[in-house]
């Protein structure tokens, strides 16, 4: 997922930009070349589709604005969760209850993905497993239960607490209920993206970063344009929010309105004690509420309490953020309130209206990736997949997904982020009910 904007103050305070070696950035296109298949975008979902390409035998260049995992996909909350941000509901509705179902295995093959790549390219990026959802209240919590009840039915063992009980999962009092699965689990997401970079790279893709993608023709060839340079190619991936104006020039005006920058933040504490750690997320598990607009939470391997939440639907960054945010960390975990902060940062993720991935072909040879709606870590890997299944000539799975409708957001250029904006601060009462 490429970054559709971001506070470059803001994050030069980021944790995982602290806790990495870069090295030397990769070189602009500067010259003119004939691939097979051109990739824009160098995170997760273009570096899969990367990597899968290649080892498919096709010549692969990847064209990045920024730098490898600048954007959301070196940025986000680092959890891997199965499902789907939308539930199984608009799957069911559309597609099927066969075909929902389908896609729900491949969700749970799309974190399988995560670990077959780590261990089969040396990818060290902290992975751990285990996951507690968490209520705030008992409203909250009979939707937790049903939501909890769906996954025991497809197969998930699942812990569940309430009342006093629920501080067997989660160190506080703060929330009605818990619930905890080992199935999805959490990782340093920078760390993964650079390790996908390198095994991409090892299959023989050539990756250009600070090379963003002016115009892009299209028809039987693929004709990209950079500053300074130029790609030709019989396939094409759009990955990520490269669709959106907020990222820059539009190379697919016509599915743009169907995804929305959302603003999403992490504040990461200095470290703290094991003991400590231990005791407020149990089996060092990542956590995530049921609110619509939620917080969503876990400890770094050097046990830096990474909180994450407020989210903005403005595009602006919030004002006072850094209070705010240790403000919610503290409501929880009040045993936190006097840990320093030491980082500190946030950008855009991108959602679809109906919070369903939006995958999909512009004519026979340009494929798009996006809507990942923050269950990205998974699915992200899973979609280069299938569009490499796809260009190989085996589409079937990716064209299940292609078969979900998507609507675009209301307002139009001006006033699609005020109108989501003012429908989140209902939310935001509705959850405080």
């Amino acid at each position: 997922m490429s970054l559709i904007g971001s506070d470059t103050q803001l994050n030069q305070r980021s944790y995982y930009e602290a806790s990495v070696q870069r090295g030397p950035a990769r070189a602009p296109l500067q010259e003119h070349l004939k691939v097979d298949a051109l990739v824009v975008g160098a995170g997760f979902s273009g570096l899969s589709a990367a990597l899968e390409m290649a080892q498919r035998g096709l010549s692969v260049v990847v064209l990045e604005a920024d730098r490898i995992g600048s954007g959301a996909s070196g940025r986000n909350g680092g959890q891997a969760i199965v499902g789907y941000a939308s539930g199984q509901g608009p799957f069911e509705q559309q597609l099927g209850r066969e075909d929902a179902e389908r896609a729900w295995t491949m969700s749970l093959e799309a974190i399988d993905l995560i670990d077959q790549r780590i261990a089969e390219h040396g990818i060290h990026c902290d992975r751990r497993f285990g996951y507690v959802y968490v209520a705030e209240s008992a409203r909250k919590a009979r939707e937790l239960r049903e939501e909890m009840d769906g996954l025991a039915a497809r197969g998930i063992a699942v812990d569940w607490a309430e009342g006093a009980d629920a501080r067997r999962l989660i160190g506080t009092d703060h929330y009605a209920a818990a619930a905890r699965e080992q199935r999805s689990g959490h990782l340093h997401p920078l760390k993964y993206a650079l390790g996908l970079a390198r095994a991409a790279e090892a299959a023989g893709v050539r990756i250009f970063e600070q090379s963003a993608v002016t115009s892009l023709q299209r028809g039987d060839t693929l004709i990209a344009r950079t500053a300074r340079g130029q790609v030709s190619a019989r396939f094409g991936v759009l990955a990520g929010n490269c669709m959106l104006p907020e990222y820059g020039p539009q190379v697919a005006p016509e599915i743009a309105a169907r995804i929305m920058p959302v603003g999403t933040y992490i504040l990461g504490t200095a470290p703290v004690d094991a003991n400590l750690a231990e005791r407020l997320i149990p089996g060092d598990a990542a956590v995530c509420d049921n609110n619509f607009v939620l917080d969503y939470f876990r400890f770094s391997a050097e046990r830096r309490m990474l909180f994450g939440g407020r989210v903005s639907y403005t595009t602006m960054t919030p004002r006072r953020l850094e209070d705010t945010m240790r403000a919610r960390m503290a409501a929880v975990f009040p045993e936190l309130r006097a840990v320093p902060v030491e980082h500190l940062w946030g950008g855009f993720v991108d959602i679809s209206m109906n919070r369903a991935p939006d995958f999909g072909r512009l004519g026979h040879n340009l494929y798009y990736l996006q809507g990942f709606s923050g269950h990205g870590v998974a699915l992200t890997g899973l979609a280069g997949q299938l569009v490499a299944e796809a260009v190989a000539g085996q589409a079937g799975r990716f064209d299940l997904y292609a078969r979900l409708k998507h609507h675009r957001f209301p307002g139009g250029a001006l006033l699609r982020t005020p109108s989501l904006a003012l429908g989140m601060w209902w939310h935001r009462l509705r959850d405080a009910v």
